[in-house]
């Protein structure tokens, strides 16, 4: 996927079309056949989300709801709602946050990212219990490219309420997903000092 939309032409005038968020390879929602002003506006939504992504990048919260609000006007995506409520976590609008993240889900209930964003949320609330469906719907999401996040978080959650064998499986498994994540990587040790 690139930058640009991917067209190939149908019949009708409509296009398939693929868009990438140019954020590690993540595309900017599905690819999927539209007309040509549904084309144009997802690109343009595109491009507020880019310029969101920016905007929050700088700690510019206030422009980064901005335009994050913008790119969902021009064309929801699961994608500008997931980052919207990660700028409202930024501001310390945790419920809000978790908001934007049900409503990512109703756009597209096969991206990983806000069930995982919902239960780091809700780790954060303090509410470790609350947080595991969440994080183990993120841990199956067929539309995600961080499945160590998910695993990391529940290794925190099984650790802060007393499963430390449950943690420690976890934190591997996110471990083996990424090798070099080192807040895993720490809490495994940690952890397994303990228990040692």
């Amino acid at each position: 996927m690139s930058d640009k939309a991917t067209s190939n032409s149908i019949e009708d005038g409509s296009r398939l079309v693929a868009l990438d968020t140019g954020i590690g390879g993540m595309p900017f929602g599905d690819e999927e056949v539209l007309t040509a002003e549904q084309a144009q506006r997802k690109e343009d939504a595109l491009d507020y989300f880019k310029q969101a992504y920016q905007a929050q990048f700088e700690n510019n919260l206030d422009k980064a709801e901005s335009l994050y609000r913008k790119s969902i006007e021009c064309y929801p995506t699961a994608e500008a709602y997931t980052f919207l409520g990660w700028t409202y976590s930024f501001m310390g609008l945790t419920d809000e946050a978790i908001d934007e993240c049900r409503r990512a889900i109703d756009v597209d209930p096969r991206f990983g990212n806000p069930y995982n964003d919902i239960g780091a949320y809700l780790i954060e609330k303090g509410d470790l219990i609350g947080a595991i469906p969440w994080l183990e719907r993120a841990a199956i999401a067929p539309r995600y490219q961080c499945y160590f996040y998910p695993h990391f978080n529940l290794g925190r959650v099984y650790e802060g309420i007393g499963m430390a064998f449950k943690a420690l499986r976890e934190y591997k498994a996110a471990i083996d997903l990424y090798p070099n994540y080192k807040l895993a990587l720490r809490a495994f040790r940690r952890l397994q000092g303990k228990l040692n």
